[in-house]
């Protein structure tokens, strides 16, 4: 992912430090905004996965600390959940001035909370998200137990949360008092998604039931199956991100990217790898895919290995030139499916190789096609299959050069 790091002001003067991470290639699609959990940073890793899907899909994602949290200035013992409303808007200000004001506001948690209240505030956001999000941000003080009543007696008191103390007063719990979630919802006036898992043992799913049901169509609601609150495993966070990216295709333009249309850049492919072990986000002629390695090798398998990439290329082109050479002779071809293999062999067991030391990369194409074909046709076919192009690259000289940007 390419990424900015941001600063800017919250309305007290104080630095908030921002992530904005952009499209591999391209100029985005849309913008979002995404708030996190409480007593979090924008650095916990279900965010960045969430971010990478949404990535894929051409949107531009802002993440950044709230007052007093990760690497944000301030007192976080000085605010409450109405200054994490004014640092939402504080921050699609920012986005509004120095990039495109948000269409899509994303809250995790406590985070989901503010985005619902922030965004009759944020004019351009017309698509918001929560996930596992309380229906009522007052819920946050379950997880406070007995220390609730020693702040309301002694005016504040330490808390240990997710294994951090932080220091906590009267006015934040005063200030969730003035919350009426029931009326935002009513009135958002905007699309709605609620995520949640059914297993979640910090914000039960009975707050996406009540979320849902307070809030006025278009609204949905998908069930993160087994993941936990804090979206811990990757596949979940990256799973979240995907259907938050489809799902915001409807309602807002996602398909203006800026994608290779002359035949000068058409085959261009930008390739990038973040701190992820083997991860890495492909951008194709606008088309965006991920390239992984499997378990067994260190990789977490979120996509194909590049070998694996090599032979999908090879076997789509020829099952693409199969299909093209039917239709100009209009023969009855109904549909072709390419199976391949790849493996290492020693050179000298190859008979028509010329190199004959060392070892060979072998790819096996078993071709199996369908339709009312006549065994001339199919033997035919069978040669056009081997002059595929990518084919032809694969037995042809190739030059490969590698350089540094700016050099």
């Amino acid at each position: 992912m390419k990424f900015r790091k941001i600063e800017f002001e919250n309305k007290d003067g104080q630095v908030l430090a921002a992530r904005l991470d952009l499209p591999v290639a391209g100029r985005p699609a849309a913008y979002a905004l995404f708030a996190h959990c409480f007593t979090c940073s924008k650095n916990i890793k279900a965010v960045a996965h969430i971010t990478r899907a949404l990535n894929r899909e051409g949107i531009a994602v802002m993440r950044f600390d709230f007052t007093g949290l990760g690497e944000s200035e301030g007192e976080f013992a000085d605010t409450n959940f109405s200054s994490n409303v004014d640092d939402l808007i504080v921050a699609a200000d920012f986005l509004k001035s120095n990039y495109q004001a948000p269409e899509i506001l994303i809250g995790h948690s406590f985070g989901g909370a503010a985005v619902l209240q922030a965004a009759q505030r944020i004019p351009s956001s017309r698509a918001i998200v929560t996930i596992a999000a309380p229906a009522d941000p007052r819920h946050v003080t379950q997880s406070l137990g007995s220390v609730t009543q020693i702040i309301e007696n002694r005016g504040e008191a330490e808390v240990s949360l997710a294994g951090r103390t932080f220091t906590l007063k009267k006015q934040f719990l005063d200030d969730l008092q003035l919350v009426n979630m029931q009326d935002v919802l009513k009135n958002l006036n905007r699309a709605l998604l609620v995520l949640h898992s059914p297993v979640d043992e910090t914000v039960g799913i009975e707050n996406a039931a009540q979320i849902f049901q307070a809030a006025r169509h278009p609204k949905s609601f998908v069930s993160l199956d087994q993941a936990d609150h804090l979206l811990t495993h990757q596949a979940d966070s990256l799973y979240a991100g995907a259907v938050i990216a489809a799902w915001a295709g409807k309602y807002i333009d996602v398909s203006d990217k800026d994608q290779p249309s002359s035949d000068d850049v058409q085959h261009q492919v930008t390739a990038q790898i973040g701190k992820s072990p083997y991860v890495t986000d492909i951008m194709a002629a606008g088309h965006s895919l991920v390239a992984d390695e499997p378990a067994s090798m260190g990789g977490t398998d979120l996509g194909p290995a590049p070998f694996d990439l090599l032979m999908a290329s090879l076997g789509a082109c020829k099952a693409i030139t199969l299909r093209m050479y039917s239709d100009r002779k209009q023969w009855p071809l109904d549909g072709a499916s390419v199976h391949l293999s790849h493996k290492k062999i020693d050179a000298a067991d190859c008979e028509t190789c010329v190199t004959k030391e060392g070892q060979l990369d072998q790819f096996d194409c078993e071709i199996d096609l369908s339709g009312e074909l006549d065994d001339q046709q199919k033997k035919r076919l069978l040669q056009i299959a081997d002059r595929c192009p990518v084919h032809r690259t694969l037995h042809s000289e190739i030059v490969v050069r590698s350089s540094l940007k700016g050099n």
